[in-house]
């Protein structure tokens, strides 16, 4: 996989997943909601370990700054 995510975009992806995780640990967001809440957080944190959004890939978005050749 190539990475095509930048710091900045990992860090909101993270910060959104833990306020996610959060929310739904608090019981602020529940039922059918709060499992799309956990799901949605566990696709950010596992994005974000691995650099690669397969979304940004069928968009053409790449945040990374690559360097050029």
């Amino acid at each position: 996989m190539k990475v095509n995510m930048g710091s900045a975009d990992r860090m909101v992806r993270l910060m959104v997943a833990v306020v996610l995780t959060v929310l739904y640990l608090s019981k602020i967001v529940t039922g059918t909601l709060g499992a799309v809440a956990l799901v949605v957080a566990g696709i950010f944190l596992l994005t974000s370990l691995v650099r690669f959004c397969p979304l940004y890939t069928l968009l053409g978005i790449n945040t990374c700054g690559t360097k050029p050749s």
